[in-house]
């Protein structure tokens, strides 16, 4: 059995479409529940039974022979919330749980890190592990995935096989539910249908003119992919960037955006927020050198080729992957 938490959220049920179509089906879901319009992530989806987060532990631990693998997903992802308490909780010390389960019972673990906690890149974005420590993520979320990170790679103990993956953009279908967290396509693609135009933040910084801030955005189809390669062929344990290796600009996802919809482009720049202005990211771009070596070799979606499925085939017409 394969246990994905997080499984009614945006990249997690991604990946249970992804299992399904390579042949697993005995998967165990994972997650609160709560929230129906995230439920319908795993709507059509094969599995063989939904467990509650609050019961994972104890479901584990009374079925742990019967398990081949953990996909830890679930998280609280709200950059905008600052009770470090919640992601004490939710982040650190359940990801701390799960991790010592699967020691317990020789279960191999891939878990949710994140690029957050690269915070503007000042040390650049290498997945080194030797540069955790230095990090100096923007918020609280960044911090608690950092947090989880650098305890991690401190255990004399582990789980068989572990990876942890710093997921950079992610966008693509299964998102509807994200509000102001979803992607900027996301946001894109609903504000040419509402107003026929697009608003992107202004460029505060000489260096880069507007719209030519850079973002490594990399399409969850292929995220699903590296999970499954990682839980197939189970390489060095570590943290792994997971990006598209290629940073590009806010100009080129939303001109994207609309040339899937067959639109002339409609772009009006607003000045950043100010409070988020000293913080605001002009570039991100993974180094993928240590996946590449790992032996993954499969081509990533190109921005336009992720674009246009995402918007052509999912978002119009609200569809889920």
């Amino acid at each position: 059995m394969i246990i994905v938490t997080g499984s009614a959220g945006f990249i997690a049920s991604c990946l249970v479409s992804k299992l399904n179509k390579e042949g697993f089906k005995d998967i165990i879901l994972s997650d609160d529940f709560s929230n129906s319009e995230k439920n319908r992530n795993f709507h059509g989806k094969e599995f063989k039974a939904k467990i509650d987060r609050r019961e994972l532990s104890k479901w584990i631990k009374e079925n742990s022979s019967a398990i081949d693998f953990v996909f830890h997903l679930g998280a609280r992802t709200d950059t905008t919330e600052f009770n470090k308490a919640i992601f004490d909780d939710l982040n650190l010390n359940y990801s701390k749980e799960i991790w010592n389960l699967c020691i317990q019972f020789n279960i191999p673990l891939v878990y949710a890190s994140s690029a957050a906690t690269y915070g503007l890149g000042e040390f650049g974005y290498d997945d080194d592990h030797g540069l955790s420590e230095k990090l100096k993520p923007l918020n609280p979320y960044g911090d608690s995935k950092n947090d989880f990170d650098i305890w991690a790679l401190k255990q004399k103990d582990a789980p068989p096989f572990w990876a942890g993956l710093k997921f950079f953009n992610v966008y693509g279908p299964n998102e509807y539910h994200k509000g102001r967290m979803a992607s900027v396509i996301f946001h894109a693609f609903n504000q040419i249908q509402e107003k026929g135009k697009v608003k992107l933040f202004r460029s505060h910084n000489p260096d880069f003119k507007d719209g030519e801030q850079l973002r490594d955005f990399v399409y969850v189809k292929d995220v699903a992919s590296v999970c499954c390669f990682l839980m197939n062929n189970k390489p060095a344990s570590g943290i792994y960037n997971l990006g598209s290796g290629k940073a590009r600009t806010f100009l080129d996802l939303v001109n994207n955006t609309f040339s899937a919809l067959n639109k002339e482009a409609n772009i009006e720049f607003v000045d950043t927020p100010e409070d988020i202005r000293d913080k605001y990211q002009y570039f991100t771009e993974a180094n993928m050198n240590k996946l590449v070596h790992a032996g993954y070799n499969i081509p990533f979606h190109s921005l336009e080729q992720g674009v246009k499925d995402y918007v052509q085939n999912y978002l119009v017409g609200k569809n889920y992957y």
